[in-house]
């Protein structure tokens, strides 16, 4: 009876498994994933009138008809709506608390040469006022949260309370479950294990071939099949701006960080070398695959603290211009795609173009942001797995190189600068290490420093 089964079901999944391998393999689209994209909009924009409706008829909020007070549901009006989403805050803080420039003070007697600090409390209130401003909402501990939506998308870990709000919201929620666990959820896990298998047996294959450059060649395309099929698997619906501007010699490629499905996201398109540290599992068993056939820099845990031997192998790298760009991540951890933090000045110093890439995730459709200190690499793949899609734009950029006398610190903040503006994402000077350790102790004497030099101009 089982093999009956199997016998009835493989013909057709064979020829699924086959058809996309060939897809991917050119690089084409038949528009599935474009239509499917668009009906989840259609369905999030009825969910989302439906939602409005039924609040209003049951006059749930008569002073304040954005807010249920009950039952905690959220109204989404026409221009919250229409408004985006990219770091919404709370509070909208004052100017940096620097000196001030004072009007030249009239010369003071030899007498009075002597700095002298006259204390008065007022001159604490500003940075009392930004404590409490930081104790409700900072700017980096909401940097490793999900990104709130103005909407909800039918989804229960975005919110609790909507699926139950009427009977048309709760039936299509119901019927989304069991699409999203029953159907596609099966369905990802084999494109994806078909994906590694790919990557697995045609590196190894490639890396026997004895001809440098068809063995380059037949690597780039097993690279990009390989993380196309993976990217199919999220049902990853990319659109990618400015190809004039790929990266097509050695190289660095940056970019904002925002998930570990940023590398496929951005080897759809373009063959990278890779570099990170080894890791074990899953990500193990494509690292050593990927390996096998293409130039890439994996790290053991004691080597990647060693700064010194990392720019080596930077270097040694993309001295060759036949290996492909590599790709980095100067933020050096997930940030949810509401901004970019800083970015370390390694891949900087090094030498050679940058090419910057910008990614914005549509969180409408599932969150990519990887939260690492509350979910595994399995769980965040679950939860990628049973989300609707995974929607981005990625945005190539001019390429940059470092000016004369400009240090790698200020390439990095210039860099930075152009992927956030163009990714429409906030700006931001803190290290996204601060999600793991305390501020450094040179950071508080600063603020330190500062406060006495306020103090000294106001009572000049």
């Amino acid at each position: 009876m089982i093999s009956a089964i199997l016998d009835i079901f493989w013909i057709p999944i064979g020829g699924f498994l086959s058809f996309l391998i060939f897809i991917s393999a050119i690089n084409k689209s038949i528009g599935v994933r474009k239509a499917y994209v668009n009906l989840l909009l259609r369905i999030f924009e009825y969910g989302r009138v439906s939602i409005e409706t039924a609040s209003k008829e049951n006059h749930f909020s008569v002073h304040n008809p954005k807010t249920d007070d009950t039952q905690g549901v959220q109204l989404v009006d026409d221009a919250d709506s229409k408004e985006g989403t990219n770091g919404a805050t709370l509070i909208t803080r004052d100017a940096v608390l620097l000196p001030q420039a004072q009007e030249p003070a009239p010369e003071k007697s030899v007498s009075s040469e002597k700095d002298e600090i006259n204390f008065d409390f007022e001159k604490c209130l500003d940075y009392v006022k930004s404590g409490v401003e930081a104790i409700i909402e900072d700017d980096v501990t909401s940097r490793f949260e999900a990104e709130e939506l103005k909407s909800w998308n039918m989804l229960t870990r975005t919110n609790r309370h909507y699926e139950f709000i009427s009977w048309k919201i709760t039936s299509i929620w119901v019927f989304g479950f069991f699409i999203r666990y029953v159907i596609l959820m099966p369905l990802r896990v084999l494109v994806c294990f078909v994906g590694v298998l790919f990557a697995v047996l045609s590196n190894s294959i490639v890396a026997c071939l004895p001809f440098r450059f068809v063995r380059l060649y037949l690597a780039s395309l097993s690279f990009k099949i390989t993380f196309r099929l993976i990217s199919s698997s999220m049902s990853s619906f990319i659109k990618f701006h400015n190809k004039q501007y790929k990266p097509t010699i050695s190289g660095f490629c940056v970019a904002n960080h925002t998930s570990p499905l940023d590398v496929a996201i951005l080897s759809t398109d373009c063959t990278y070398s890779l570099i990170g540290q080894r890791h074990g599992g899953f990500l193990g068993v494509l690292q050593r695959a990927l390996a096998r056939a293409s130039p890439h820099i994996w790290f053991e845990r004691g080597e990647a603290k060693d700064r010194h031997l990392v720019a080596e192998r930077l270097k040694q790298h993309v001295s060759d211009p036949n290996n492909p760009p590599i790709l980095i991540f100067p933020e050096g951890t997930c940030i949810n795609n509401t901004s970019v933090m800083q970015f370390k000045k390694g891949s900087f110093e090094v030498g050679g173009v940058i090419y910057p890439v910008a990614i914005k995730y549509d969180p409408r459709f599932g969150d990519a942001f990887w939260n690492s200190a509350k979910y595994s690499m399995m769980q965040y793949l679950y939860m990628m797995m049973t989300s609707w899609a995974i929607v981005c734009d990625v945005w190539y950029l001019p390429p940059m190189y470092r000016q004369d006398g400009e240090s790698a610190i200020d390439f990095a903040n210039r860099v930075k600068s152009v992927i956030a503006k163009q990714g429409g994402l906030i700006d931001l000077v803190w290290d996204g290490q601060l999600k793991r350790m305390k501020p450094k102790k040179e950071w508080r004497e600063i603020q330190q420093v500062e406060f006495a030099n306020r103090l000294k101009s106001d009572s000049t």
